[in-house]
């Protein structure tokens, strides 16, 4: 399954999952999912359009406005998303020490974070 080659593709299921309805305009995707470019973020709406894991909709109103929500087919992948990103949160304090010990045992730098900010606390 190459869903995953884009490295965005999780992260703007996840982002969609907290927005109210499960939706979200272009620019509030891009303002959550820090460090994602406006190309690649279309391009990671394209493919998941493309999938059924999302639907564009277009408003017929003048200036045009265009969002993104999950399908129920989105919604089935973006639950254990879910998942996996609570479990991190979790596990941060365990995850970051075992990356500490990694690279002070490979003399390596460590840059390993957790930034998504998937939306405005909708809950």
């Amino acid at each position: 399954m190459d869903l995953f080659s884009l490295k965005w593709s999780s992260m703007v299921l996840h982002a969609l999952y907290h927005w109210p309805d499960h939706r979200a305009r272009t620019g509030e995707l891009q303002r959550s999912l820090q460090g994602i470019s406006k190309k690649m973020l279309f391009q990671t709406l394209k493919e998941l359009e493309q999938r059924g894991l999302i639907a564009r909709h277009v408003y017929e109103v003048i200036p045009p406005k265009v969002d993104y929500r999950l399908t129920p087919l989105g919604m089935t992948l973006a639950a254990p998303i879910e998942q996996m990103y609570q479990w991190g949160l979790e596990n941060q304090a365990a995850l970051d020490q075992m990356a500490a010990n990694y690279h002070a045992a490979t003399d390596a730098p460590s840059n390993v974070a957790c930034t998504a900010d998937p939306a405005p606390d909708a809950d």
